[in-house]
């Protein structure tokens, strides 16, 4: 089989050099055919197309050191950015990864997100290929993921029909629930309280669901990371029709014990969190009715005539993260 190649350019090294600490000790996947030393890395590309996806991640804004320890920031940023390759149904190769780092960043804290980025890259097979850095008052990183999508169609957002159904693969709401927790200060001695607070750190996307469903015939897909509600408006817009769910069926996801636990401890409305919160990175997909759907597959919803996206017989008040409010 012939195995075509891009040329990724992934800078120098950098005033600090940290690249190359980072990616010399990280595993090499098979897609990488020539990692960092070089100005520019070789991925190989079997399909012919790769599919990208890049994300910046700014401290303060999208994590907090004092909240998030670098393995934390390292697991977040890569699954991000995997998932989102993982949503146009393809297999996740690699990333390359730019770095703002303070001057008196702790190497200790360095070392923590290089592992973190290791130990996500682990779960998909992937692995990064090199990067660039410099010198910044925060932490800031900017990271790329490839794919290889093995000779599928890409699952994109225009495909949904009316007739179909809309499923979720992965975790709602427990990021939200985490997030809620500790802008609260509230303690996390309880496990389900310190497990939701875990997923608000280290979100564990359906990675598999991905190429799962574009094999099962799924005709929209994308990654949850700004609220459900606004995420599958995004599907709605781009195919030109109305998505409808059922609250009833969101039911395994607000009573998940560290998202009731959460809820129960402050007060708050689950279902909120589970339609608006975000940042879990589960998948969310539109299928033709006859297909059979596994699990972790769970059909919240219909695809119907029409614009939007609504709720039967409720009011969400809050939609989705919105990067500039």
């Amino acid at each position: 089989m012939c195995v075509r190649r891009c040329v990724i350019t992934v800078g120098d090294l950098g005033e600090f050099g940290v690249v190359k600490r980072i990616t010399g000790r990280l595993p090499q996947g098979d897609a990488v055919m020539l990692g960092p030393g070089d100005d520019a890395a070789v991925i190989g590309a079997p399909d012919g197309r790769v599919a990208v996806s890049t994300d910046l991640l700014i401290e303060g804004r999208h994590f907090r050191r004092d909240w998030s320890g670098g393995y934390d920031v390292g697991r977040k940023a890569a699954a991000q950015n995997l998932a989102d390759v993982a949503a146009m149904g393809a297999r996740p190769t690699c990333l390359v990864v730019g770095l703002g780092l303070p001057a008196d960043l702790p190497v200790d804290w360095l070392d923590e997100l290089t592992a973190g980025f290791a130990d996500e890259c682990a779960t998909v097979g992937a692995s990064v290929a090199g990067g660039d850095v410099t010198r910044c008052d925060l932490v800031v990183l900017g990271v790329t993921a490839l794919g290889d999508l093995g000779g599928r169609a890409p699952v994109t957002r225009s495909g949904a029909r009316p007739g179909h159904v809309v499923a979720v693969a992965g975790r709602l709401g427990r990021s939200a629930a985490g997030l809620a927790l500790l802008s609260a200060g509230v303690p996390v001695a309880a496990p389900a309280l310190a497990e939701a607070v875990a997923g608000h750190r280290r979100p564990c996307p359906p990675y598999e669901s991905g190429i799962e469903a574009a094999e099962l015939g799924a005709s929209a897909m994308l990654d949850v990371s700004d609220g459900l509600l606004q995420d599958l408006g995004h599907i709605a817009q781009a195919s030109g029709v109305h998505v409808e769910l059922d609250p009833a069926a969101f039911a395994p996801f607000t009573l998940d014990e560290p998202v009731a636990a959460a809820a129960k401890e402050l007060g708050a409305d689950a279902l909120e969190w589970v339609l608006s919160g975000g940042e879990d990175h589960a998948l969310a997909a539109a299928f033709p009715a006859e297909v059979r759907l596994p699990e972790p597959w769970h059909i919240v919803g219909r695809v119907t005539e029409g614009s939007g996206v609504s709720v039967l017989g409720r009011e969400i008040g809050q939609r989705g993260w919105d990067h500039f409010r």
